[in-house]
C-alpha cells in the first residue's frame, strides 16, 4: 500500500487512555485511527489482567467514556459495583469484547498487531507516519498524533524529550488468576482471622440480581500495618513453599462474572528500565514466583484445594517506565496544594503510590482533590503531538497518583475534546 492513508487523528495505543481516546474522537466525528500492537484492547486492563479499577473521584470531568464502559460492562454481566461505591469492578477478558463494542464507529479504524515503524516531521510538526503490520508498510498521514502506548515508544521515536527520574522506580508486577477456587470457603476464613475492614472485606449484592460473593484482602512484609495473612506467608517461606521476596506484595480480589475466579496482583519484580536482558529474567523469575504462590495458597488457604492456573498476563504490570517532557510538567507540589488550572483535564483524589522493593519502602499518601492541566499531555517539542495514560508529563511522585485508570481514561477522553475544539 504506497497511498497515504489521512485521518484526522491517530492514537498509537489501545489500551486504557488510548481507548478513551479513540471513543470521543470517533463520537465527536474525527476521521480516526487506533493503533495496537497486541491482537486485543485494553492495555494493562486486559493483558494485564489489571482489575478491578481503583477507587478515585473524578468529579464527573471527562469521564463520559468511563460511563459509557460500565454501561456496556452491565450489558455482558461483567462488571459489579463493589459495597464502597467502586463500580470499576470487571472481567478483564471479557473486557477484550466489551471494548470493541464501545469502540464501534464508522468514522474509527483499528489496526491491531501494529506498531510504528518510522515518523515524518518538519520542524514542531508531524506530517507523516509509516505503520508495519504483518512485514506491510503503510503510509498514514493525520493532523494530529496521540502518544497513548503507555511506555512513551511513539515520543521517543520521534527524539521527544524523556523527563529523568534518575533511580527513582516503582516496582513492576505479574498478574495472575486462579478458577475452581471456593469462595464462600476463603471468605469465611479470611473473615474469621481478619476484621480490619481496610484490608479484609467481603460483598455480596443482595438488592439487585446478581448475588455473587465479592472479596478482597492483602498482605506485605511492610511493618507499619498488621497484616493477618502475613503470618501464612512467614510459615510458607519457613516450609520452603515461598521465598522472602513473595511475601512483599499479595493483594487478591474477585473478579465481576468470574465464579470461582480469582485475582492476584503479585508477584512484584524489579524494574529494569534500561535493561531488556534483567527486565527478560525478572519475567522468568515472576513466572516461577507465580507457581510457588500457587502452590502456596492450594496448601494454606482454606477453598484454594482445586485450584487452576487459568490465566498468566500477557502483558508486564509496569507502573511507571517513560514519561514525556510536555509543555507544563505536573509536579508534586502542584498535586499536593491542589494547584487550580482553568479547564482541567481531570479532578481526582488517588493517593501518591509508590511501590519500593524496600521493607517499609512504599508510599500511600493521601491527598486532597487535585487537578491536572492540558497542558501536561502536550509534547514539549511537537505541536501536534499528545502524551495520555501512564506517559504523561509529571514527576515521579505526582505520577504515582496520575498513573490510576479513571485518571489515564480522562486525560484521553480531555486530548480528544480538545483536539475536536482546534480542528
Amino acid at each position: 500500500m504506497d497511498e497515504k492513508q489521512k485521518y484526522d487523528v491517530v492514537i498509537i495505543g489501545g489500551g486504557t487512555s488510548g481507548c478513551a481516546c479513540a471513543y470521543n474522537c470517533a463520537k465527536n466525528g474525527l476521521k480516526t485511527l487506533l493503533v495496537e500492537k497486541n491482537n486485543f484492547l485494553g492495555g494493562l486492563m486486559t493483558g494485564g489482567l489489571v482489575v478491578p479499577i481503583m477507587k478515585s473521584s473524578i468529579n464527573d470531568i471527562n469521564c463520559d467514556y468511563y460511563k459509557k464502559l460500565i454501561q456496556v460492562s452491565k450489558k455482558y454481566n461483567a462488571q459489579i459495583t463493589y459495597k464502597d461505591g467502586n463500580d470499576g469492578w470487571l472481567n478483564p477478558e471479557l473486557l477484550k469484547i466489551i471494548l470493541e463494542d464501545v469502540l464501534s464507529f464508522d468514522n474509527l479504524d483499528i489496526l491491531f498487531e501494529t506498531s510504528t515503524e518510522s515518523i515524518i516531521y518538519e520542524g514542531s510538526i508531524i506530517k507523516s507516519i509509516i505503520l508495519n503490520s504483518n512485514l506491510l508498510s503503510l503510509p498514514i498521514e493525520a493532523q494530529y498524533y496521540v502518544d497513548a502506548t503507555g511506555t512513551a515508544e511513539f515520543s521517543i521515536l520521534a527524539n521527544c524529550d524523556i523527563l529523568d527520574s534518575h533511580d527513582k522506580k516503582q516496582q513492576n508486577s505479574l498478574r495472575f488468576i486462579l478458577g475452581n477456587v471456593n469462595l464462600e470457603e476463603f471468605c469465611s476464613f479470611i473473615k474469621k482471622i481478619d476484621n480490619n475492614e481496610d484490608i479484609t472485606n467481603t460483598y455480596r449484592d443482595e438488592i439487585n440480581t446478581n448475588t455473587e460473593l465479592h472479596f478482597t484482602t492483602a498482605s506485605t512484609w511492610d511493618t507499619l500495618t498488621h497484616w493477618a495473612l502475613d503470618k501464612y506467608l512467614q510459615q510458607g517461606v519457613k516450609d520452603g513453599i515461598l521465598q522472602e521476596s513473595d511475601r512483599a506484595y499479595f493483594q487478591v480480589f474477585s473478579i465481576a462474572g468470574g465464579l470461582g475466579q480469582v485475582a492476584f496482583n503479585c508477584p512484584r519484580i524489579d524494574n529494569y528500565k534500561n535493561n531488556p536482558y534483567m527486565s527478560s529474567k525478572e519475567l522468568i523469575n515472576a513466572r516461577k514466583a507465580i507457581y510457588r504462590l500457587y502452590n502456596f495458597v492450594k496448601q494454606y488457604f482454606p477453598g484454594f484445594q482445586n485450584a487452576i492456573i487459568t490465566n498468566i498476563a500477557t502483558q508486564t504490570g509496569v507502573r511507571e517506565q517513560n514519561r514525556v517532557k510536555t509543555k507544563y510538567v505536573f509536579t508534586k507540589d502542584d498535586l499536593i496544594s491542589s494547584k487550580t488550572f482553568n479547564n482541567p483535564v481531570l479532578m481526582a483524589n488517588y493517593s501518591i503510590d509508590i511501590h519500593s522493593d524496600k521493607k517499609n519502602g512504599s508510599i500511600l499518601q493521601k491527598t486532597s482533590n487535585y487537578m491536572l492541566p492540558i497542558e501536561s499531555l502536550i509534547s514539549a517539542n511537537y505541536e501536534n503531538l499528545f502524551a495520555i495514560g501512564k506517559i504523561l508529563g509529571a514527576d515521579f511522585e505526582a505520577h504515582s497518583a496520575l498513573r490510576v485508570q479513571k485518571s489515564c481514561m480522562s486525560m484521553g477522553e480531555a486530548v480528544a475534546k480538545h483536539i475536536t475544539k482546534m480542528n
